[in-house]
């Protein structure tokens, strides 16, 4: 009979037993080991220093000791050691393959906030900073995206500096998708954030395989590279497996992949980097971050066994991420790089209006609500939105019951209609569906076609016109719309500003996406040296956990 775990260790000691620790070695410098809690707090938050992590030969309690050297344990002044650790970089926090991958110094992304909310100046800071960003394509037209790209090939295409474009899932108009995969593959635009889907689609399939190949060292090499952002395990095994042979076929019938590529494409997954994201900004499901990640790490790693792949399939961590020990957190679940993405919306370099940027550093944790999404309004689709300060949450859930209850616009009755035109609307149900027919005739003619002949399509149209222009007046800084602001925004928002009080960053003048990324990444290291010295009996104090926000030098030194 094979023996288990708990048939050969013994259970039987007091729970309170302590260990004894090994000494390894002892300690001598010039300035005496960290025992008091202020010494502790100070010393811990030295990352960059190798640490001793030493024994009191008359109380038994363990300190820290900076500098000095190894010597001999019975050397005369010398300190017992029982371990030492190396010096703690940022740099280092995750999977050094992400950095290797992408070129980043960094393991830190910035995510694609749609309307161009994401920048390319915010793409660009990050690229110069050693993190990686992407440029919040959803939404804009496809000239406005073609441009932003040759800014950012302009910027940073003679610098090998990393940088991508986000690919958002439009069930209703896959046509729309279709065309920005298609520039994304024309334009050499080397990343994707793949958001909001709920399974593979032709787009993104094309998109993940286009080009690849074998090198001269017989290696599989594909240029583009997909960062799948997912909130659920069925999404995933999307993903971290390679893209079904019915769309692949389909794809090489319709010339879009060449036969070799999809041959291929059986041995690599769709994306090799997954943003599992918990409870965020936007469209989520309002998970929590744990759990999720443990579930979809237990489905990447069987996608892995399965398949035999001989590249790492990377996992980031998003939702949440609003302070040093949220990104600590994600970095100890295992995650190769964490994803920002509601808290660079107060930052300079956002797309977002200054009064937008302002309501956004006052809001509490608490202060987010969800409400319909406008790509998704007909399947019932919410995201999450800022709740504090604008009416944008209870006004389109009012559309959208309104949408649910009644087959057309005619149908509703006088006293919700006027209502709903003069308290959210602006304007008559008429006067909204000539816009709205303006907007879509430019746009799509095929949905005002519809439309003329579906009553209900015509009504989603026009409301969903008031979902698309919230987001506008946002970024426009419409103050007669004020109230109707809608600002994607997950309780991250409101973890940063409780960090930030009191410090620079607590001024939106001040929030540089690049001081933001570095003291986030700061932060996190120190939080994660103080978990490493508890973990070694030293009695670390609870505030050598705070770190706080500092102005940091942004350069390329280590």
């Amino acid at each position: 009979m094979t023996a288990t775990f708990n048939d050969v260790v013994d259970l039987s000691a007091p729970v309170l037993a302590r260990p004894q620790p090994e000494i390894i070695a002892g300690w001598r410098g010039s300035v005496a080991p960290a025992l008091s809690v202020n010494d502790l707090t100070a010393i811990i938050h030295q990352i960059r220093e190798r640490a001793y992590i030493v024994v009191d030969p008359i109380t038994g309690q363990h300190g820290v000791a900076t500098g000095g050297g190894l010597v001999d344990e019975k050397s005369a002044g010398a300190w017992p050691v029982i371990a030492v650790l190396p010096a703690m970089y940022p740099e280092w926090l995750g999977d050094r393959s992400f950095n290797e991958m992408h070129g980043t110094r960094f393991p830190y992304v910035t995510g694609a906030m749609a309307n161009g909310i994401a920048t390319t100046q915010l793409v660009i800071e990050m690229a110069r900073t050693g993190c990686l960003g992407f440029f919040g394509a959803a939404g804009l037209q496809r000239h406005v995206v073609a441009a932003a790209i040759d800014e950012l090939h302009d910027a940073l295409g003679h610098t090998g500096l990393p940088w991508g474009c986000n690919l958002i899932h439009s069930p209703q108009e896959p046509e729309l998708e279709e065309a920005v995969a298609d520039l994304y593959i024309e334009r050499g635009v080397r990343r994707v954030s793949a958001a909001a889907y709920m399974s593979l689609t032709p787009a993104i399939v094309r998109y993940a395989y286009s080009g690849i190949h074998i090198d001269e060292h017989g290696n599989v090499q594909r240029p583009n590279m997909v960062f799948a952002k997912i909130s659920r395990p069925e999404v995933a095994r999307h993903f971290v497996h390679p893209a079904p042979e019915a769309i692949l076929t389909a794809l090489v019938s319709k010339g879009q992949l060449t036969a070799a590529e999809a041959a291929l494409a059986a041995s690599l997954p769709v994306a090799e980097d997954i943003t599992i994201e918990s409870d965020s900004g936007g469209h989520t499901d309002n998970r929590p971050l744990a759990p999720l990640f443990a579930t979809i790490q237990a489905v990447r790693d069987a996608a892995v066994a399965q398949h035999r792949y001989t590249r790492p399939v990377r996992l980031g961590a998003a939702g949440g991420m609003g302070t040093p020990q949220a990104a600590a957190a994600a970095f100890a679940l295992g995650a190769s790089y964490v994803l920002t993405g509601t808290i660079n919306q107060a930052c300079v370099e956002s797309g977002l209006s200054d009064e937008g940027k302002q309501m956004l550093a006052a809001a509490d944790i608490a202060d987010i609500a969800m409400a319909p999404a406008a790509d998704m309004f007909e399947m019932g689709v919410e995201l999450q939105v800022l709740k504090r300060g604008t009416m944008f949450a209870p006004r389109a859930k009012k559309l959208y019951s309104l949408y649910t209850t009644y087959p057309s616009l005619d149908a509703i009755p006088d006293t919700e209609r006027i209502e709903v035109e003069q308290k959210i609307l602006g304007a008559t149900f008429d006067e909204c569906w000539e816009t709205t027919k303006a907007f879509w005739n430019d746009r799509e003619p095929a949905q005002v076609v519809e439309a003329e002949q579906n009553p209900r399509h015509k009504m989603a149209l026009t409301f969903r016109s008031y979902l698309g222009l919230s987001s506008r007046w946002s970024i426009e800084g419409a103050t007669d719309r004020r109230l109707d602001y809608q600002i994607w925004c997950g309780p991250a928002m409101g973890a940063f500003n409780a960090w930030t009080a009191g410090t620079f960053l607590a001024d939106p003048a001040n929030r540089h996406a690049a001081q933001v990324a570095r003291n986030m990444l700061e932060g996190a290291a120190v939080v994660t040296r103080a978990q490493q010295l508890r973990t070694y009996g030293v009695p670390v104090p609870a505030a050598a956990f705070d770190y706080r926000p500092r102005p940091l030098h942004i350069g390329n030194e280590l």
